[in-house]
């Protein structure tokens, strides 16, 4: 069945998993691929992301990793703007990673495609940037701030409690004129949870996949990865790849990745197989 994913320019068939390629843009990378103060480098690596297969662009000039310091909404933009205008005719949708409404008005206004917000447009007057304009949104979970998300995360079930926090923002999103062809969903590894909430989540991903709704998952390079296998952020590239094929068979459908070739060509093996089932 085709499903599909709207989002600014762009309409996504989702009935099958696509890629969604990182654009660091931070200097506070965990991954170590920021690129604060080289737009034209950043846009030599969308291009080449795009090359390699990416079906939508994740630019982000903010760090989200545990303990990152927030920037100026001004900072933001001043990194994204060039970014967004060197890659718009690149042919594929661009989507920024942002929880800001002023920044998010911003690069919506310069061609963004999508938001994709960590806090699921909890910040006031983020769910009215987005449902005044045609960008896709994607809404994910996460418990606490970058700042101490990783201090003490408790739940009772994590499943459970993302599954509701799904339910409640998709809600809201929709109350406030976003249309649900519009929204995807993230259920935040590593944002706010331990190694066993993850292994958790990932165990039971299937729960949370919402139907109508395209289910975006993005494990690469992250530390849940480095305690499993012992291997720094930028050796986790076998180890993304078995974690988003997991992730597939339990039915995501957008894996945002720095490894867009790897990944393609691992999601090419399990469509091959699948569709012969």
């Amino acid at each position: 069945m085709t499903q599909n994913f709207h989002c600014g320019r762009y309409v996504l068939n989702v009935g099958r998993p696509i890629v969604m390629g990182i654009v660091n843009l931070t200097d506070d990378s965990f991954s170590g691929d920021g690129l604060r103060d080289d737009p034209a480098a950043a846009i030599t690596h969308g291009r080449c992301l795009v090359a390699e297969g990416a079906h939508i662009l994740d630019l982000g000039a903010e760090s989200s990793r545990p303990g990152a310091q927030p920037i100026s909404a001004i900072q933001e933009i001043d990194r994204l703007l060039p970014v967004i205008d060197g890659l718009l005719a690149c042919g594929t949708p661009i989507s920024v990673d942002t929880t800001k409404p002023e920044v998010m008005r911003a690069v919506i206004a310069a061609g963004a495609d999508m938001i994709n917000d960590i806090a699921a447009l909890q910040a006031p007057g983020a769910l009215e940037v987005v449902a005044a304009s045609s960008a896709g949104i994607c809404l994910m979970h996460m418990q606490g701030s970058p700042g101490n998300m990783q201090q003490a995360p408790q739940y009772a079930d994590v499943v459970n409690e993302v599954a509701d926090f799904f339910a409640s923002r998709v809600a809201a999103a929709e109350t406030a004129g976003i249309a649900l062809n519009r929204i995807c969903v993230d259920p935040g590894f590593g944002f706010g949870k331990t190694l066993e909430h993850n292994l958790d989540l990932l165990r039971r991903l299937d729960e949370l996949v919402i139907p109508g709704l395209p289910l975006l998952v993005g494990l690469s390079r992250k530390s849940m990865l480095g305690m499993l296998t012992g291997r720094a952020a930028m050796d986790r590239v076998h180890a993304g790849i078995a974690a988003h094929v997991l992730a597939v068979m339990r039915g995501a459908r957008i894996l945002r990745v720095h490894d867009v070739a790897a990944t393609r060509d691992a999601l090419a093996i399990v469509q091959a197989v699948e569709e012969q089932a």
